[in-house]
């Protein structure tokens, strides 16, 4: 924990959280929860559990054994207990569990909430004050609200995120860059809704249903875009691979460096930034170019402007132009893959990794008082039940009988 952290309570230390999910999406809602001090009771089947614990190959890259950070990343933090819902005994001990919550948070469709009898009125019939959150894939209203789906059908694909990316004349689509992306972000949206939802149930008394879909969020990563095309009646259309960028300005596309990486610019004022680039890449005779004399100037000779500097930051390294252009006034940034991100010195100064465990886990971009969250190893498969049940009051002989029952680990 860090120094800042431990002198002060953590934004929802003594929110109890009760979820009831599985995969990524809603999972990482938990997490996100957990980090800022929720305590996160995990319902995982009885016998299978949670069928994100069995993911162990995600393209060319597998997990052998434990910890699994397909796990590990929206789970840490949690308590997990084995609850067979199926069985009216166990849904009577997520019954007892929800009376003690603050919060109820699902990923499961409207028609198996209502079959297991958790749905808003049944959990609400036992606790009133309860913030019901549901995380969905297309929405909890229209034609379509009982169907399920993934990120990369729901935020990726339909969204228009995946249409966007891909260039013309590539054949199917760009896929999402890595496991669980919409995942990540969309469960990031749930757990800020909760936590207004909070806000809201403390200053007023009442409780909100809080939904947040993978389609809602993607389309809303979408936002710029989407009203753009709507307001002008035409899509973005993303350009050919390995295109400079803006047709009009030098200063916004990529450039490649001798080592084989790239570095990307995005100064949108091209004549402000370009006499401090010129000057950076030791060419101090192109301030004075008539070519580049002006905004004007500069976007009509783009093409020219574009060769220059390509020759140029092609002579040196990225470490080289990192160094150089440490004082450049104009935003730029390296290219850098997933494992080159854990060597960026800015990165590590914020703590936007965090050790969990044995794992470096990625921390959930909400930081208070300048701290990065304490993050802790997620539960092994149910390790928690009994500890769980007895806080809720069951003595030994009724765990001993839903064990008989299988209605709990």
């Amino acid at each position: 924990m860090t120094t800042a952290e431990s002198g002060s309570a953590k934004p929802l230390s003594g929110i109890r959280v009760l979820e009831v999910a599985m995969y990524g999406f809603v999972p990482s809602a938990g997490a996100v929860l957990a980090d800022w001090g929720a305590d996160v009771i995990k319902v995982e089947h009885a016998v299978t559990g949670d069928p994100q614990r069995g993911l162990r190959q995600v393209g060319r890259q597998r997990v052998e054994g434990d910890p699994n950070p397909n796990v590990e990343h929206a789970n840490r933090g949690k308590r997990s207990i084995g609850i067979d819902i199926s069985v009216p005994e166990g849904r009577e001990v997520v019954l007892d569990l929800a009376r003690e919550a603050d919060v109820f948070l699902t990923s499961y469709l409207p028609q198996v909430r209502a079959k297991l009898g958790i749905d808003v009125d049944d959990i609400r019939a036992v606790n009133p004050s309860i913030v019901y959150a549901r995380g969905s894939a297309l929405g909890p209203r229209g034609a379509e609200s009982d169907r399920g789906g993934y990120d990369m059908t729901a935020f990726w694909a339909r969204a228009g995120i995946a249409a966007t990316l891909t260039p013309p004349g590539v054949e199917g689509m760009i896929t999402p860059p890595g496991p669980a992306f919409g995942d990540t972000i969309s469960g990031t949206n749930l757990a800020g809704g909760i936590a207004a939802a909070l806000l809201k149930r403390e200053r007023t008394g009442e409780p909100s249903v809080v939904d947040v879909s993978l389609l809602g969020s993607g389309l809303w990563s979408m936002g710029h875009g989407v009203a753009l095309s709507v307001h002008l009646k035409d899509p973005m259309v993303a350009p050919a691979p390995g295109a400079h960028g803006a047709p009009t300005n030098p200063l916004s596309g990529i450039y490649g460096t001798s080592d084989g990486r790239y570095l990307s610019f995005v100064m949108l004022q091209a004549a402000r930034f370009w006499p401090d680039v010129c000057r950076h890449i030791d060419r101090p005779d192109l301030v004075d170019d008539p070519r580049f004399a002006d905004a004007g100037s500069i976007a009509a000779n783009t093409e020219a402007a574009v060769a220059i500097l390509r020759d140029v930051i092609a002579t040196r390294t990225l470490a080289e132009w990192t160094e150089k252009f440490a004082t450049l006034a104009g935003p730029w940034a390296p290219i850098q893959d997933s494992l080159q991100v854990a060597d960026d010195a800015q990165i590590r100064a914020n703590e936007y990794l965090v050790k969990a465990g044995e794992l470096e886990l990625v921390a959930n971009p909400v930081q208070f008082d300048v701290a990065a969250p304490e993050l802790r190893p997620g539960p092994e498969f149910a390790a928690q039940t009994e500890e769980i049940l007895i806080e809720a009051g069951l003595d030994w002989d009724r765990i001993i009988a839903l064990k008989t029952a299988g209605a709990v680990t």
